[in-house]
Protein backbone atom coordinates (compact mmCIF):
# COMPACT_ATOMS: atom_id res chain seq x y z
CA UNK A 1 0.00 0.00 0.00
CA UNK A 2 1.11 3.53 -0.78
CA UNK A 3 0.11 6.69 1.11
CA UNK A 4 0.10 10.15 -0.46
CA UNK A 5 -0.42 13.51 1.23
CA UNK A 6 -1.35 16.55 -0.86
CA UNK A 7 -3.47 19.68 -0.96
CA UNK A 8 -6.60 20.39 -2.99
CA UNK A 9 -7.49 23.80 -4.40
CA UNK A 10 -10.97 25.03 -5.31
CA UNK A 11 -12.92 23.65 -2.34
CA UNK A 12 -15.40 26.23 -1.03
CA UNK A 13 -17.74 24.25 1.23
CA UNK A 14 -18.10 21.04 3.20
CA UNK A 15 -20.01 19.55 0.29
CA UNK A 16 -16.81 19.80 -1.80
CA UNK A 17 -14.99 17.73 0.81
CA UNK A 18 -17.62 14.98 0.65
CA UNK A 19 -17.71 14.92 -3.15
CA UNK A 20 -13.94 14.52 -3.44
CA UNK A 21 -13.76 11.85 -0.75
CA UNK A 22 -16.60 9.87 -2.32
CA UNK A 23 -14.90 10.04 -5.74
CA UNK A 24 -11.63 8.77 -4.29
CA UNK A 25 -13.25 5.91 -2.39
CA UNK A 26 -15.05 4.79 -5.56
CA UNK A 27 -11.74 4.56 -7.46
CA UNK A 28 -10.42 1.02 -7.82
CA UNK A 29 -7.47 0.27 -5.56
CA UNK A 30 -8.18 2.98 -2.98
CA UNK A 31 -8.26 1.54 0.54
CA UNK A 32 -8.84 4.77 2.50
CA UNK A 33 -9.23 8.48 1.84
CA UNK A 34 -9.45 11.53 4.08
CA UNK A 35 -10.18 15.06 2.88
CA UNK A 36 -10.25 18.07 5.22
CA UNK A 37 -11.99 21.15 3.82
CA UNK A 38 -10.78 23.44 6.60
CA UNK A 39 -7.08 22.82 6.00
CA UNK A 40 -7.35 21.94 2.31
CA UNK A 41 -5.32 18.77 2.91
CA UNK A 42 -5.99 15.25 1.68
CA UNK A 43 -4.59 11.81 2.45
CA UNK A 44 -5.19 8.72 0.35
CA UNK A 45 -4.06 5.11 0.83
CA UNK A 46 -4.10 3.01 -2.33
CA UNK A 47 -2.75 -0.16 -3.91
CA UNK A 48 -0.06 0.95 -6.37
CA UNK A 49 -0.52 -2.33 -8.26
CA UNK A 50 -4.16 -1.52 -9.09
CA UNK A 51 -4.10 2.21 -9.64
CA UNK A 52 -1.71 5.11 -10.04
CA UNK A 53 -1.64 8.42 -8.23
CA UNK A 54 -2.14 10.17 -11.58
CA UNK A 55 -5.50 8.39 -11.92
CA UNK A 56 -6.56 9.70 -8.51
CA UNK A 57 -5.58 13.23 -9.56
CA UNK A 58 -7.67 12.81 -12.71
CA UNK A 59 -10.70 11.77 -10.62
CA UNK A 60 -10.34 14.91 -8.47
CA UNK A 61 -9.75 17.25 -11.40
CA UNK A 62 -12.82 15.82 -13.17
CA UNK A 63 -14.83 17.39 -10.36
CA UNK A 64 -13.27 20.79 -11.21
CA UNK A 65 -10.76 20.91 -8.34
CA UNK A 66 -6.99 21.29 -8.44
CA UNK A 67 -4.43 18.87 -7.01
CA UNK A 68 -1.51 20.70 -5.35
CA UNK A 69 1.72 19.65 -3.71
CA UNK A 70 1.90 18.84 -0.02
CA UNK A 71 3.39 22.24 0.86
CA UNK A 72 1.74 24.20 -1.95
CA UNK A 73 -1.01 26.70 -1.11
CA UNK A 74 -4.01 27.55 -3.28
CA UNK A 75 -4.25 30.98 -1.63
CA UNK A 76 -3.46 33.96 -3.88
CA UNK A 77 -3.23 37.29 -2.09
CA UNK A 78 -3.56 39.15 -5.40
CA UNK A 79 -6.83 37.37 -6.24
CA UNK A 80 -8.03 37.88 -2.65
CA UNK A 81 -7.20 41.61 -2.74
CA UNK A 82 -8.96 42.02 -6.09
CA UNK A 83 -12.05 40.19 -4.81
CA UNK A 84 -12.19 42.38 -1.69
CA UNK A 85 -11.74 45.55 -3.75
CA UNK A 86 -14.62 44.62 -6.06
CA UNK A 87 -16.85 43.73 -3.11
CA UNK A 88 -16.12 47.02 -1.35
CA UNK A 89 -16.60 49.03 -4.54
CA UNK A 90 -20.00 47.46 -5.21
CA UNK A 91 -21.00 47.90 -1.57
CA UNK A 92 -20.15 51.62 -1.59
CA UNK A 93 -21.92 52.20 -4.92
CA UNK A 94 -25.10 50.45 -3.75
CA UNK A 95 -25.07 51.91 -0.25
CA UNK A 96 -24.37 55.49 -1.31
CA UNK A 97 -26.58 55.27 -4.39
CA UNK A 98 -29.62 54.11 -2.41
CA UNK A 99 -30.04 50.92 -4.47
CA UNK A 100 -29.78 48.72 -1.38
CA UNK A 101 -33.49 49.13 -0.68
CA UNK A 102 -34.25 47.25 -3.89
CA UNK A 103 -31.95 44.33 -3.02
CA UNK A 104 -32.47 43.57 0.65
CA UNK A 105 -35.48 41.87 2.24
CA UNK A 106 -35.77 44.65 4.81
CA UNK A 107 -36.72 47.09 2.06
CA UNK A 108 -40.36 46.07 2.29
CA UNK A 109 -40.44 44.25 5.60
CA UNK A 110 -43.45 45.18 7.68
CA UNK A 111 -46.64 43.80 9.14
CA UNK A 112 -48.67 45.07 6.18
CA UNK A 113 -46.39 43.62 3.49
CA UNK A 114 -48.30 41.89 0.73
CA UNK A 115 -47.56 38.31 -0.28
CA UNK A 116 -46.74 39.54 -3.78
CA UNK A 117 -44.11 41.88 -2.35
CA UNK A 118 -42.60 38.96 -0.44
CA UNK A 119 -42.42 36.93 -3.64
CA UNK A 120 -40.63 39.82 -5.34
CA UNK A 121 -38.15 39.94 -2.47
CA UNK A 122 -37.56 36.21 -2.87
CA UNK A 123 -36.85 36.75 -6.55
CA UNK A 124 -34.39 39.62 -5.96
CA UNK A 125 -32.52 37.79 -3.21
CA UNK A 126 -32.42 34.39 -4.93
CA UNK A 127 -28.99 35.27 -6.32
CA UNK A 128 -27.89 34.94 -2.71
CA UNK A 129 -29.62 31.56 -2.54
CA UNK A 130 -27.66 30.42 -5.59
CA UNK A 131 -24.42 31.47 -3.91
CA UNK A 132 -25.28 30.07 -0.47
CA UNK A 133 -26.93 26.83 -1.56
CA UNK A 134 -25.47 26.49 -5.04
CA UNK A 135 -23.16 23.63 -4.09
CA UNK A 136 -25.97 21.75 -2.39
CA UNK A 137 -28.43 22.43 -5.20
CA UNK A 138 -25.75 21.37 -7.66
CA UNK A 139 -25.30 18.00 -5.98
CA UNK A 140 -29.04 17.40 -6.17
CA UNK A 141 -29.42 18.55 -9.78
CA UNK A 142 -26.76 16.61 -11.63
CA UNK A 143 -28.37 13.86 -13.74
CA UNK A 144 -27.69 10.29 -12.73
CA UNK A 145 -29.33 8.71 -15.71
CA UNK A 146 -31.34 10.02 -18.65
CA UNK A 147 -30.94 13.69 -19.46
CA UNK A 148 -34.70 14.27 -19.20
CA UNK A 149 -34.56 13.25 -15.55
CA UNK A 150 -32.13 16.06 -14.78
CA UNK A 151 -34.91 18.38 -13.60
CA UNK A 152 -36.56 16.00 -11.11
CA UNK A 153 -33.93 15.97 -8.29
CA UNK A 154 -33.72 19.77 -8.32
CA UNK A 155 -37.52 20.00 -8.27
CA UNK A 156 -37.78 17.70 -5.26
CA UNK A 157 -34.97 19.57 -3.46
CA UNK A 158 -36.62 22.97 -3.96
CA UNK A 159 -40.06 21.62 -3.00
CA UNK A 160 -38.64 20.43 0.31
CA UNK A 161 -36.89 23.76 0.80
CA UNK A 162 -40.05 25.85 0.25
CA UNK A 163 -42.12 23.61 2.52
CA UNK A 164 -39.50 23.95 5.26
CA UNK A 165 -39.73 27.75 4.96
CA UNK A 166 -43.50 27.54 5.44
CA UNK A 167 -43.11 25.29 8.49
CA UNK A 168 -40.62 27.68 10.10
CA UNK A 169 -42.96 30.60 9.31
CA UNK A 170 -45.83 28.74 10.98
CA UNK A 171 -43.80 28.26 14.16
CA UNK A 172 -42.50 31.86 14.23
CA UNK A 173 -45.97 33.30 13.56
CA UNK A 174 -47.25 31.27 16.49
CA UNK A 175 -44.44 32.56 18.69
CA UNK A 176 -45.30 36.11 17.62
CA UNK A 177 -48.94 35.56 18.59
CA UNK A 178 -47.88 34.39 22.05
CA UNK A 179 -45.41 37.23 22.59
CA UNK A 180 -47.48 40.06 21.19
CA UNK A 181 -50.99 38.95 21.83
CA UNK A 182 -52.12 38.91 18.20
CA UNK A 183 -51.71 40.96 15.05
CA UNK A 184 -50.73 44.08 16.95
CA UNK A 185 -47.33 42.64 17.81
CA UNK A 186 -44.28 44.19 16.17
CA UNK A 187 -40.61 43.34 16.58
CA UNK A 188 -38.79 46.06 18.59
CA UNK A 189 -36.54 48.21 16.43
CA UNK A 190 -33.45 47.47 18.51
CA UNK A 191 -34.10 43.73 18.14
CA UNK A 192 -34.49 44.10 14.37
CA UNK A 193 -31.22 46.00 14.22
CA UNK A 194 -29.40 43.41 16.31
CA UNK A 195 -30.70 40.57 14.14
CA UNK A 196 -29.67 42.41 10.99
CA UNK A 197 -26.15 42.87 12.37
CA UNK A 198 -25.88 39.15 13.12
CA UNK A 199 -27.42 38.20 9.77
CA UNK A 200 -25.13 40.63 7.91
CA UNK A 201 -22.03 39.22 9.57
CA UNK A 202 -23.16 35.67 8.73
CA UNK A 203 -23.82 36.56 5.11
CA UNK A 204 -20.55 38.42 4.63
CA UNK A 205 -18.54 35.64 6.29
CA UNK A 206 -20.31 32.97 4.22
CA UNK A 207 -19.69 34.87 0.98
CA UNK A 208 -16.00 35.37 1.73
CA UNK A 209 -15.77 31.73 2.75
CA UNK A 210 -17.21 30.55 -0.56
CA UNK A 211 -14.76 32.80 -2.41
CA UNK A 212 -11.83 31.37 -0.47
CA UNK A 213 -10.58 34.87 0.31
CA UNK A 214 -9.74 34.07 3.94
CA UNK A 215 -8.77 30.40 4.45
CA UNK A 216 -8.95 30.83 8.22
CA UNK A 217 -12.69 31.53 7.92
CA UNK A 218 -13.26 27.87 7.12
CA UNK A 219 -13.22 27.02 10.83
CA UNK A 220 -16.55 28.90 11.10
CA UNK A 221 -18.29 26.85 8.43
CA UNK A 222 -21.42 24.94 9.37
CA UNK A 223 -22.60 21.75 7.75
CA UNK A 224 -25.54 19.38 7.69
CA UNK A 225 -25.25 16.01 9.46
CA UNK A 226 -23.04 13.52 7.64
CA UNK A 227 -25.03 11.39 5.24
CA UNK A 228 -27.46 14.19 4.40
CA UNK A 229 -25.04 16.44 2.50
CA UNK A 230 -25.06 14.30 -0.63
CA UNK A 231 -27.46 12.18 -2.59
CA UNK A 232 -27.87 9.62 0.18
CA UNK A 233 -30.19 11.86 2.18
CA UNK A 234 -32.39 12.41 -0.84
CA UNK A 235 -33.16 15.75 -2.52
CA UNK A 236 -36.48 16.24 -0.69
CA UNK A 237 -34.98 15.50 2.75
CA UNK A 238 -32.06 17.82 2.11
CA UNK A 239 -34.46 20.54 0.96
CA UNK A 240 -36.43 20.22 4.21
CA UNK A 241 -33.23 20.65 6.24
CA UNK A 242 -32.26 23.66 4.14
CA UNK A 243 -34.87 25.79 5.92
CA UNK A 244 -32.73 25.57 9.07
CA UNK A 245 -29.47 26.69 7.44
CA UNK A 246 -27.88 30.03 8.45
CA UNK A 247 -28.99 32.52 5.83
CA UNK A 248 -29.18 36.33 6.09
CA UNK A 249 -32.12 37.03 3.75
CA UNK A 250 -34.00 34.07 5.19
CA UNK A 251 -33.50 35.37 8.72
CA UNK A 252 -34.80 38.77 7.67
CA UNK A 253 -37.94 37.13 6.30
CA UNK A 254 -38.28 35.29 9.58
CA UNK A 255 -38.63 38.72 11.22
CA UNK A 256 -41.67 39.29 9.02
CA UNK A 257 -43.16 35.94 10.04
CA UNK A 258 -42.54 36.66 13.73
CA UNK A 259 -43.97 40.17 13.47
CA UNK A 260 -47.12 38.91 11.75
CA UNK A 261 -48.40 37.63 15.11
CA UNK A 262 -50.30 34.85 13.33
CA UNK A 263 -49.30 31.24 12.52
CA UNK A 264 -51.23 31.36 9.23
CA UNK A 265 -49.79 34.70 8.11
CA UNK A 266 -46.33 33.62 9.21
CA UNK A 267 -46.54 30.44 7.13
CA UNK A 268 -47.95 32.29 4.10
CA UNK A 269 -45.24 34.96 4.34
CA UNK A 270 -42.39 32.43 4.33
CA UNK A 271 -44.12 30.37 1.64
CA UNK A 272 -44.43 33.42 -0.62
CA UNK A 273 -40.76 34.26 -0.11
CA UNK A 274 -39.75 30.68 -0.89
CA UNK A 275 -41.84 30.59 -4.06
CA UNK A 276 -40.12 33.79 -5.19
CA UNK A 277 -36.73 32.08 -4.98
CA UNK A 278 -37.78 29.18 -7.21
CA UNK A 279 -37.20 30.62 -10.72
CA UNK A 280 -33.47 31.22 -10.32
CA UNK A 281 -32.87 28.21 -8.08
CA UNK A 282 -34.57 25.84 -10.51
CA UNK A 283 -32.94 27.57 -13.45
CA UNK A 284 -29.52 27.21 -11.82
CA UNK A 285 -29.93 23.51 -11.22
CA UNK A 286 -31.31 22.85 -14.69
CA UNK A 287 -28.58 24.87 -16.38
CA UNK A 288 -25.87 22.98 -14.53
CA UNK A 289 -27.52 19.68 -15.37
CA UNK A 290 -27.67 20.53 -19.08
CA UNK A 291 -24.41 22.44 -19.47
CA UNK A 292 -22.25 20.42 -17.09
CA UNK A 293 -19.80 21.64 -14.43
CA UNK A 294 -17.82 24.02 -16.64
CA UNK A 295 -19.46 27.18 -15.33
CA UNK A 296 -19.93 26.07 -11.72
CA UNK A 297 -16.95 27.95 -10.38
CA UNK A 298 -17.84 31.22 -12.13
CA UNK A 299 -21.48 31.08 -11.01
CA UNK A 300 -20.47 30.25 -7.44
CA UNK A 301 -17.95 33.12 -7.36
CA UNK A 302 -20.52 35.65 -8.60
CA UNK A 303 -23.13 34.43 -6.12
CA UNK A 304 -20.61 34.44 -3.25
CA UNK A 305 -19.47 37.98 -4.08
CA UNK A 306 -23.04 39.28 -4.20
CA UNK A 307 -23.79 37.54 -0.91
CA UNK A 308 -20.83 39.28 0.76
CA UNK A 309 -22.06 42.64 -0.58
CA UNK A 310 -25.59 41.99 0.67
CA UNK A 311 -24.13 41.04 4.04
CA UNK A 312 -22.33 44.36 4.30
CA UNK A 313 -25.48 46.23 3.26
CA UNK A 314 -27.50 44.39 5.90
CA UNK A 315 -24.79 45.17 8.47
CA UNK A 316 -25.15 48.85 7.55
CA UNK A 317 -28.90 48.61 8.14
CA UNK A 318 -28.37 47.03 11.54
CA UNK A 319 -25.91 49.65 12.72
CA UNK A 320 -28.30 52.38 11.57
CA UNK A 321 -31.25 50.88 13.42
CA UNK A 322 -29.26 50.43 16.63
CA UNK A 323 -27.37 53.74 16.31
CA UNK A 324 -24.04 52.01 17.00
CA UNK A 325 -22.01 53.55 14.17
CA UNK A 326 -22.23 56.18 11.49
CA UNK A 327 -21.87 54.77 7.99
CA UNK A 328 -18.49 56.48 7.57
CA UNK A 329 -17.12 54.77 10.67
CA UNK A 330 -18.67 51.48 9.66
CA UNK A 331 -16.91 51.67 6.29
CA UNK A 332 -13.62 52.45 8.01
CA UNK A 333 -14.12 49.52 10.39
CA UNK A 334 -14.95 47.16 7.52
CA UNK A 335 -11.86 48.29 5.61
CA UNK A 336 -9.64 47.69 8.65
CA UNK A 337 -11.12 44.26 9.42
CA UNK A 338 -10.85 43.08 5.83
CA UNK A 339 -7.28 44.36 5.73
CA UNK A 340 -6.44 42.50 8.94
CA UNK A 341 -8.06 39.36 7.55
CA UNK A 342 -6.01 39.61 4.37
CA UNK A 343 -2.79 40.11 6.34
CA UNK A 344 -3.65 37.09 8.51
CA UNK A 345 -4.03 34.95 5.38
CA UNK A 346 -0.78 35.97 3.65
CA UNK A 347 2.06 33.47 4.31
CA UNK A 348 4.85 35.94 5.20
CA UNK A 349 8.38 34.57 5.04
CA UNK A 350 9.51 36.80 7.92
CA UNK A 351 7.29 36.75 11.05
CA UNK A 352 7.88 40.42 11.94
CA UNK A 353 6.45 41.51 8.56
CA UNK A 354 2.95 40.44 9.62
CA UNK A 355 3.26 42.46 12.83
CA UNK A 356 4.27 45.58 10.91
CA UNK A 357 1.25 45.30 8.61
CA UNK A 358 -1.12 44.67 11.53
CA UNK A 359 0.26 47.72 13.38
CA UNK A 360 -0.12 49.91 10.27
CA UNK A 361 -3.74 48.84 9.78
CA UNK A 362 -4.59 49.42 13.45
CA UNK A 363 -3.13 52.91 13.25
CA UNK A 364 -5.15 53.58 10.08
CA UNK A 365 -8.26 52.58 12.04
CA UNK A 366 -7.54 54.46 15.28
CA UNK A 367 -6.04 57.74 14.08
CA UNK A 368 -9.20 59.00 12.30
CA UNK A 369 -11.19 58.14 15.43
CA UNK A 370 -8.79 60.13 17.65
CA UNK A 371 -9.19 63.13 15.41
CA UNK A 372 -12.96 62.85 15.16
CA UNK A 373 -13.66 65.21 18.07
CA UNK A 374 -13.61 68.23 15.80
CA UNK A 375 -17.10 68.26 14.29
CA UNK A 376 -17.11 69.38 10.69
CA UNK A 377 -19.73 71.65 9.21
CA UNK A 378 -22.71 69.92 7.71
CA UNK A 379 -22.27 71.50 4.28
CA UNK A 380 -25.86 71.39 2.99
CA UNK A 381 -27.24 70.77 6.48
CA UNK A 382 -30.14 72.89 7.71
CA UNK A 383 -28.84 75.14 10.53
CA UNK A 384 -30.81 75.75 13.70
CA UNK A 385 -31.53 79.28 14.92
CA UNK A 386 -31.90 80.31 18.55
CA UNK A 387 -35.47 81.13 19.56
CA UNK A 388 -35.96 82.27 23.15
CA UNK A 389 -34.47 79.64 25.43
CA UNK A 390 -34.14 77.03 22.72
CA UNK A 391 -33.47 76.55 19.04
CA UNK A 392 -35.51 75.79 15.93
CA UNK A 393 -34.59 74.20 12.62
CA UNK A 394 -36.81 73.73 9.57
CA UNK A 395 -36.36 70.96 6.98
CA UNK A 396 -38.23 69.45 4.05
CA UNK A 397 -38.84 65.71 3.69
CA UNK A 398 -37.94 64.12 0.35
CA UNK A 399 -39.23 60.70 -0.84
CA UNK A 400 -35.79 59.07 -0.92
CA UNK A 401 -33.67 61.13 1.46
CA UNK A 402 -33.61 62.52 4.98
CA UNK A 403 -32.25 66.03 5.72
CA UNK A 404 -29.04 66.67 7.66
CA UNK A 405 -29.31 69.33 10.37
CA UNK A 406 -26.78 71.31 12.40
CA UNK A 407 -27.76 72.13 15.98
CA UNK A 408 -26.28 73.24 19.32
CA UNK A 409 -25.74 70.94 22.27
CA UNK A 410 -27.69 71.50 25.49
CA UNK A 411 -30.50 73.62 24.02
CA UNK A 412 -34.07 72.32 23.58
CA UNK A 413 -34.61 71.73 19.86
CA UNK A 414 -37.81 72.16 17.89
CA UNK A 415 -37.39 70.41 14.55
CA UNK A 416 -40.10 71.31 12.06
CA UNK A 417 -40.18 68.99 9.02
CA UNK A 418 -42.49 69.84 6.13
CA UNK A 419 -43.72 66.77 4.25
CA UNK A 420 -45.18 67.86 0.87
CA UNK A 421 -47.93 65.85 -0.79
CA UNK A 422 -46.48 62.56 -2.08
CA UNK A 423 -43.25 62.76 -0.09
CA UNK A 424 -44.28 60.21 2.57
CA UNK A 425 -43.95 56.59 1.46
CA UNK A 426 -43.51 53.08 2.88
CA UNK A 427 -39.76 53.55 3.27
CA UNK A 428 -39.45 56.96 4.93
CA UNK A 429 -42.72 57.12 6.85
CA UNK A 430 -41.15 56.29 10.21
CA UNK A 431 -37.94 57.92 11.44
CA UNK A 432 -35.74 56.57 14.24
CA UNK A 433 -33.15 58.49 16.32
CA UNK A 434 -31.80 55.60 18.45
CA UNK A 435 -29.54 57.62 20.77
CA UNK A 436 -32.42 59.91 21.76
CA UNK A 437 -35.01 57.12 21.93
CA UNK A 438 -37.17 58.86 19.33
CA UNK A 439 -39.44 57.10 16.85
CA UNK A 440 -41.64 59.41 14.78
CA UNK A 441 -44.25 58.58 12.11
CA UNK A 442 -44.52 61.24 9.41
CA UNK A 443 -47.77 62.62 8.04
CA UNK A 444 -48.33 64.88 5.06
CA UNK A 445 -47.97 68.51 6.11
CA UNK A 446 -46.02 69.96 9.03
CA UNK A 447 -44.34 67.57 11.51
CA UNK A 448 -42.78 68.77 14.77
CA UNK A 449 -40.21 66.83 16.81
CA UNK A 450 -38.99 68.22 20.15
CA UNK A 451 -35.92 66.97 22.03
CA UNK A 452 -32.63 68.19 23.52
CA UNK A 453 -29.32 67.07 21.94
CA UNK A 454 -27.14 66.58 25.01
CA UNK A 455 -23.60 66.17 23.66
CA UNK A 456 -21.51 67.34 20.74
CA UNK A 457 -20.95 64.84 17.98
CA UNK A 458 -22.83 63.29 15.10
CA UNK A 459 -26.14 61.58 15.85
CA UNK A 460 -27.04 59.20 13.02
CA UNK A 461 -30.71 58.56 12.35
CA UNK A 462 -32.55 56.46 9.79
CA UNK A 463 -35.87 55.17 8.57
CA UNK A 464 -37.43 52.20 10.33
CA UNK A 465 -35.62 49.81 7.99
CA UNK A 466 -32.19 51.41 8.23
CA UNK A 467 -32.25 52.21 4.48
CA UNK A 468 -32.66 56.00 4.37
CA UNK A 469 -30.22 57.81 6.64
CA UNK A 470 -29.43 61.29 7.87
CA UNK A 471 -27.18 63.02 10.40
CA UNK A 472 -27.78 65.42 13.27
CA UNK A 473 -24.55 67.40 13.68
CA UNK A 474 -24.39 68.65 17.26
CA UNK A 475 -21.90 71.43 18.07
CA UNK A 476 -20.85 72.91 21.41
CA UNK A 477 -21.45 76.41 20.12
CA UNK A 478 -23.12 77.46 16.88
CA UNK A 479 -21.79 81.00 16.98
Amino acid sequence: METRHFRIGGMNCQNCQDRIMNALLKTEGVAAAKVDYRSGRAEVVFDAGKTRFAKLCTAIEALDYTVLGQNESAFSWKRAALSLALILLLYVLLERGGAAKFLLPGALAGSEMSLLALMLIGLTTSLHCVGMCGGISLSQSLPSGAQKAAFLPGLWYNLGRVLSYAAVGLALGGAGALLGGGAGFSMPTAAQGALKIVAGLLMAAAGLNLLGVFPWLRVLSLRLPRGLGGRRGGPFTLGLLNGLMPCGPLQSMQIVALASGSPILGALSMLAFGLGTLPLMLGFGAAVALLGRRFRRAVSAIGAGLMAVLGLLMLAQGTSLTGLLTQERLLLLVLALLGLGLVAAIPFKKPFARGIWVLALLLALLLPQLGANGIQSGGNADRAERTGGGQTVRSTLEPGAYPDIEVEAGLPLTWVIDAPQGSVNGCNNRMLIPECGIEYAFKTGENTIVFTPERAGVLPYSCWMGMIRGSIIVKENME
